[in-house]
């Protein structure tokens, strides 16, 4: 792992596979570690350079105010573009995986000279907030689960792991690879501070940038090859969202994980792999 500056920022990445290879940009959700291990290796081992990285205010990257964050969605959008043409190597695949994928979404409506093909993963074509009236919105009883629990102490890294275990069974993710997940990224957390660790595991920054102006009316617009993946037991985005953006995407395919749900699971790793590189 490293950090590349670009545009004035701070942006932590991790690379796989050759550095000659076609760029595969995996913009994560907010930390590089939504993207598993597995499928970055895979996509590696298929002849790409895949390379993870955190999104402002998480992980490696830079870490300024995130209550309060100073940039916008736009900006994550420009950061991903201009990541992109720092690693060189020409127009680069853009995957995006939960907010990520917002973020993707709109790199490739703005900034459609830097890539090549589009994946988004577990997301929906609107920004955090009330969905549009078509969209299935968050599980009102999942969330109600969720938001019920006492918040940990965010200085405990034992105690954190629980609560990411937990959080997942009520997601319907797997608890086991939750905690080892929240372990590893309160490892990469710079501080325990209650607004840090948030932001770090549970994507809280997200809900408080700028999104605006809307993106959806945009997507038919999209002319690159683009894959959409979903897991059909998301309650978090549930299917409706990623099927919304396979139809708004000129001859985007979709893809539905049957046994995923919010997270994408270490055994899906393999067919997501095949599916982003058969896009070329």
């Amino acid at each position: 792992m490293t950090t590349v500056h670009v545009r004035g920022t701070a942006l932590g990445i991790e690379s796989f596979g050759d550095e000659d290879a076609p760029l595969v940009l995996l913009a994560g959700g907010t930390t590089m570690l939504s993207w598993p291990d597995e499928l970055c290796e895979r996509l590696a081992a298929g002849g790409r350079r895949a390379v993870r990285y955190d999104l402002r205010d998480s992980g490696e990257s830079t870490t300024a105010d995130p209550e309060a964050p100073a940039y916008t969605l736009r900006d994550l959008a420009a950061d991903a573009a201009a990541l992109a043409d720092a690693l060189g190597g020409g127009p680069a695949h853009l995957a995006g995986i939960g907010v990520g994928g917002m973020v993707a979404q709109v790199a490739v409506l703005d900034r459609p000279g830097a890539f090549s093909a589009l994946i988004v993963v577990g997301t929906r074509p609107v920004a955090p907030g009330p969905p549009d009236d078509d969209l299935p919105g968050h599980d009102p009883a999942t969330m109600g689960r969720l938001s019920a629990r006492p918040v940990p102490d965010w200085s405990d890294r034992g105690a954190v792991a629980e609560f990411a275990a937990a959080g997942a069974e009520i997601l319907g993710d797997d608890p086991d690879a939750a905690r080892a997940l929240a372990g590893r990224v309160w490892d990469r957390t710079p501080g325990t501070t209650a607004a840090v660790q948030t932001a770090n595991q549970l994507r809280t920054v997200f809900s408080r940038l700028d999104c605006a102006p809307r993106w959806r009316e945009r997507l038919p617009g999209i002319a690159v090859p683009a894959l959409v993946v979903h897991g059909r037991r998301d309650r978090f985005f549930p299917v409706g969202n990623g099927e919304a953006i396979a139809r708004e995407i000129p001859g985007a395919r979709l893809l539905v994980l049957e046994e995923a749900a919010t997270a994408l699971p270490r055994a899906a790793a393999r067919e997501v792999a095949e599916a982003m590189l058969a896009l070329g």
